[in-house]
């Protein structure tokens, strides 16, 4: 950032008494909340938060140095506002996947439609298995989706991120109220656990491990420090 940019003195200061002001606006809020899920506490994190990360922003732009704190993420500061005593539940599942064997697809897709075919009684059984979105229909017609999520590598597939939300209600939903756009009435704040698979989680967790390797294997050497040999006399 060049110096024209950067916050001035003055800046950082503000941003440092936003802090602190929210601070006692979340404690009051705090002292103050009426239960488990009052509104005002949040909102005062919320701010708090925003105020804490814009100081952050503007100490490193300025001094290039950091605070010891942690920012949550949005998704993490969203309050749960469902029934404390849920009557009815909702499932929601997403697992994404990547056709990376198509004649291995195929195969498997025709297996079943072998068999299909073979106990179907009338003539002119209609394969549906000879592309790749007629295998797909296939394979999820025959086969629940937790047994393709255990078996994918032998369907040609590979595992993209998936997630999985339990989300609550007060009542029961009506038959075939939700069938047409069974997603979009998904609540965030109505969320009880969620539970998210990500191949972003495990770059993050190795890159972390590579460099504690490297920094384990790798000392630094001084420049100007002589290196004796191995068959030196001792």
């Amino acid at each position: 950032m060049s110096d024209a940019a950067q916050p001035t003195a003055a800046e950082v200061r503000a941003a440092a008494e936003a802090v602190k002001a929210a601070l006692d606006r979340h404690l009051a809020a705090v002292e103050r909340r009426t239960g488990e899920d009052d509104p005002a506490v949040y909102e005062a994190f919320n701010e708090l938060a925003a105020a804490a990360e814009e100081y952050d922003e503007l100490l490193y732009d300025r001094y290039d140095e950091v605070t010891p704190f942690e920012i949550p993420g949005t998704e993490d500061a969203l309050p749960y506002t469902g029934p404390e005593e849920p009557n009815a539940l909702s499932v929601l599942i997403r697992r994404d996947y990547t056709v990376v064997e198509p004649q291995r697809l195929l195969a498997q897709a025709q297996r079943v439609e072998a068999v299909e075919e073979s106990g179907a009684a009338a003539a002119g059984f209609d394969a549906a298995s000879g592309t790749v979105h007629g295998a797909l229909g296939v394979l999820f017609g025959e086969f629940e989706p937790d047994e393709i999520a255990s078996r994918h590598k032998e369907f040609g597939l590979e595992e993209g991120d998936s997630t999985l939300w339990v989300t609550a209600a007060d009542e029961p939903a009506e038959a075939g109220e939700w069938l047409e756009a069974p997603f979009d009435h998904a609540d965030p704040h109505q969320v009880l656990c969620r539970f998210d698979v990500s191949a972003v989680f495990d770059e993050e967790a190795g890159a972390d491990l590579d460099d504690d390797i490297e920094d384990a294997v790798e000392p630094e050497l001084d420049e100007d420090e002589d290196l004796e040999p191995l068959d030196a006399e001792r």
